[in-house]
This record gives structure tokens, sequence and C-alpha cells, in this order.
């Protein structure tokens, strides 16, 4: 049986290799030549070179700092969601293996704003923002950190139960014996957290963390439904800068691509970074 299994093993991985070119591979590489282009539709183009990459920063000469703007607002909008989300949700996670009574309602509870559209969330949390700042002459929008911090809320309130749920799975995973084997030896308390719980956990917390920083340098829909942009695309995200590039002014859809190339490059390089690290701390532990 294996070895019928491998005989024909390629003829099993054709339709998966055609759909895999065709949904992602082609797109993809095709996208990297039109970040080259002119374009205004995907049959329509002319080669550039450089030109779309050297307009991300420099427009008629003067220097444009909406992408840099976008890219450190993006950058420090993902080190606080990562830390708060995972911070948070781990805290919870803990309690909830405890043994507390009611412990499935609030899992239930804290999962279920994952199961919310962010557009649909984000309408509702910008109505409670406002009519909460509303008191004070003031909207979500008023600034840009007003509407930084009222997005790190949104997304935390989202990812926490969702971050939480895998947690709860690290938790359970760990045996109860190598527990009670600390106990008795006299660790308790943060020594317990700190010698057994966590190190055990590092493959759990490498897949949450990668998650909560994908999830933060990707941030598309709480932004564009909670801000969109506003004041003066001072809260504009990575994602919504390039969107509003690529469909905001006519002849600049090329340079939205090329900023779109970059912003995987980025993504993809941060997100291998921190692979690289956690696995390393896994191997140490």
């Amino acid at each position: 049986m294996e070895k019928a299994i491998k005989k024909y093993f390629p003829i099993f991985m054709i339709p998966t290799t055609i759909a895999f070119a065709i949904g992602f591979l082609v797109p993809f590489v095709y996208g990297i030549f039109l970040s080259f282009c002119k374009f205004t539709t995907v049959i329509d183009f002319k080669w550039v070179g450089l030109e779309n990459y050297t307009k991300i920063l420099y427009v008629n000469g003067k220097l444009d700092t909406t992408f840099l703007h976008s890219l450190w607002y993006t950058s420090l909008f993902t080190v606080v969601t990562v830390l708060i989300i995972n911070v948070v949700a781990f805290a919870i996670a803990i309690a909830l293996t405890r043994g507390i009574r009611g412990t499935n309602i609030f899992r239930t509870s804290f999962f279920m704003p994952n199961l919310i559209g962010g557009i649909v969330l984000s309408y509702i949390w910008l109505m409670i923002f406002n009519a909460i700042l509303d008191d004070y002459s003031k909207t979500i929008v008023s600034t840009q950190w007003s509407a930084f911090w009222g997005m790190v809320i949104v997304v935390s309130w989202q990812q926490i139960g969702y971050m939480m749920v895998i947690y709860i799975a690290g938790l359970q995973n760990i045996p109860p014996d190598v527990i009670e084997a600390a106990k008795i030896d006299g660790a308790s308390g943060w020594k317990l957290l700190k010698e057994i719980t966590l190190p055990m956990m590092m493959p759990t917390i490498t897949i949450c963390t990668f998650l909560t920083l994908t999830n933060g340098f990707k941030l598309f829909d709480q932004n564009l439904a909670l801000t969109g942009g506003n004041p003066a695309q001072q809260s504009e995200l990575l994602a919504l800068n390039i969107y509003d590039t690529f469909y905001g002014t006519s002849g600049w859809q090329g340079v939205g691509q090329a900023k779109a190339v970059i912003f995987f490059i980025l993504v993809a390089v941060i997100s291998v970074i921190q692979n690289k690290i956690t696995t390393r701390k896994e191997v140490e532990q």
C-alpha cells in the first residue's frame, strides 16, 4: 500500500499544484512584474523600471512622508497589539484552566468577538467611541492617537479570545505529572510559571506571536471602517495606504503595486525573524 501511494503520489499532487499555481504563484509573480510597470488594467501596461519604487518616497522631486508615516505607525501599532493581546490572552487562559465555575461560559464569551466581521465590529465600536467622546466635543479621529488607541482596543477585544483558546490548548497539553513534581520540589507561583509553564508553552507562544504579528501588519478592515485613515491620513496603516494609493489616484496603480511588494517582503522578513527567535528559544528550553 505504501509503495502504491509513493508511486502515484505525483498524480495526486497535480490538482493541488495546478490550483496553487493559478490561485497564488502566477498572480504573485505577475504582481511583482506589474510593480515595474505603469498600468490601468493587468493587460494594459507599460514598463517603467524603478519609477514606481521611486515615487513611493519622492513625488515631483519632493519627499512624500505618507508611506514612511504609515510604516512606523503600523510598526508601533503591531508591537502594542502583540504585547496586549498575548499577555491578556495568556493570563485569561491560565485563569480559565484553574477549574473555576462557569469556565465554558467564560471561554465562549471571550471567543465570541472573533466571530464578528472586522467591518461590522468597527462600526459598532465607532458608534460607542463617538458617543462617549461627544461629551468632550471630540470624535475617534480628532487626533491620530485617539484613532490609534481606538484601533488597539477594537483589535485587542476581537483577537484576545481567539489567542486565549490556543493558549488553553497549550496549557492543557502540559503533563500534570511535571507540574506535580515541580510543586513537590517547592516550586510555586512565579517560579512555576517561569521554570515550567513558559518553557513548555513556547511552541504555543510561537504560534500566537506569529498570528498577532502578521495580523497587526496586515490590518485593513478595522482601519478602513473605524478611522478611514483620518485625520489627514495620520491614522493610516500600511494596508490602507496601499489601498488608497492603488485606487485613490488615476495612474498610480503601479506605485500601489510597488508598495504591495515592499509590504510583502517586510511582513515575510519579520515573520521569518520572529519564527527563528522563538524556535531557538524552544530548542534552548
